[in-house]
């Protein structure tokens, strides 16, 4: 039955917006500043700040460990944080891996409470049409590539490169051999520059794990507007924090970082997985996301 959500307190860049949602379905149908022609159920939410549930990179999970590990894992690391998705990938050596390690993997995340997507880590000198071409059969959402060396980058046929992943596009995100870390500025700078003018899909920065993935990573590997979004059409995930004078004016990246002691609700999919210190932990309740359209849409 739809119900609607009122007075929701939106953190908008440094600004905290009124809003009300009309749920349908475990869907956000409309959203204006107060539905009064409706007579559904109202959920008041003035006394919380509302924000999207987190996606968090994470590729640490102890999958091959005991249920009561995997379990105390998943609710300190994500439940807990505010985090209802997981992306974390498979370390790809040989092309013929890829399959096998995709199904691996997802058999391993069978039991996962949270939704999840696997995005595969290769060496850049494996970077092929013929991998480019699996990894879209797949529909994987990111492909991570380990620069070993600056250097390495002009020696791949971006051309070829560019027309295999069309038009499913999944981005490229460089990770960094440990021995460049000191020179990540620069081996940086020359992969923004390679990718812009090869115009290649790709992500500006290294993923830092367990952080928040913003807005514009999420579009480039499919979630956006789907997860972690309170817009028209989005799943109704989201997080409720106390009101405080303290965070008037903060964003959801400081309300993650510096106010976790004020979440006290997290629901997926409209179903309430924590309320206050209290973890619903449903084995098996996450489902793995199949990308449909990678960077739907277009950010300035």
């Amino acid at each position: 039955m739809p119900y609607i959500i009122e007075n929701a307190t939106i953190p908008k860049g440094n600004l905290l917006l009124k809003k009300s949602f009309l749920i349908s379905e475990n869907r956000i149908t409309a959203i204006q500043s107060y539905f009064k022609q409706y007579n559904f159920m109202r959920m008041n939410l003035e006394s919380f700040i509302m924000t999207p549930s987190y996606v968090l990179l994470d590729t640490s999970a102890p999958l091959s460990g005991s249920f009561e590990v995997l379990k105390e894992y998943f609710t300190k690391e994500f439940i807990l944080k505010g985090c209802t998705t997981l992306l974390t990938y498979i370390n790809v050596s040989y092309e013929r891996e890829l399959a096998e390690k995709l199904i691996n993997k997802k058999t391993a995340l069978l039991s996962s409470p949270i939704d999840f997507l696997i995005g595969v880590r290769i060496p850049l000198q494996l970077l092929s049409v013929s991998l480019i071409r699996r990894c879209k059969k797949e529909r994987v959402p990111a492909i991570f590539v380990e620069i070993q060396d600056e250097m390495e980058l002009e020696n791949i046929p971006w051309s070829w490169i560019r027309e295999a992943l069309f038009p499913f596009n999944c981005p490229l995100i460089p990770v960094l051999n440990d021995r460049l870390i000191k020179e990540e500025k620069i081996v940086l700078a020359k992969w923004r520059e390679t990718m812009k003018k090869e115009k290649v899909p790709f992500i500006n920065e290294r993923i830092t794990e367990k952080i928040p993935l913003p807005a514009t990573v999420l579009n480039k590997i499919g979630l956006f507007p789907e997860k972690s979004c309170l817009m028209h059409g989005a799943e109704i995930s989201y997080n409720l924090y106390l009101q405080s004078n303290k965070i008037n004016n903060v964003d959801d990246n400081q309300l993650f970082h510096y106010h976790k002691d004020r979440l006290v609700v997290t629901v997926h999919k409209g179903n309430v997985i924590r309320a206050g210190k209290e973890v619903l932990f449903k084995p098996g309740n996450g489902e793995y996301i199949k990308v449909k359209t990678p960077s739907f849409f277009s950010f300035s």
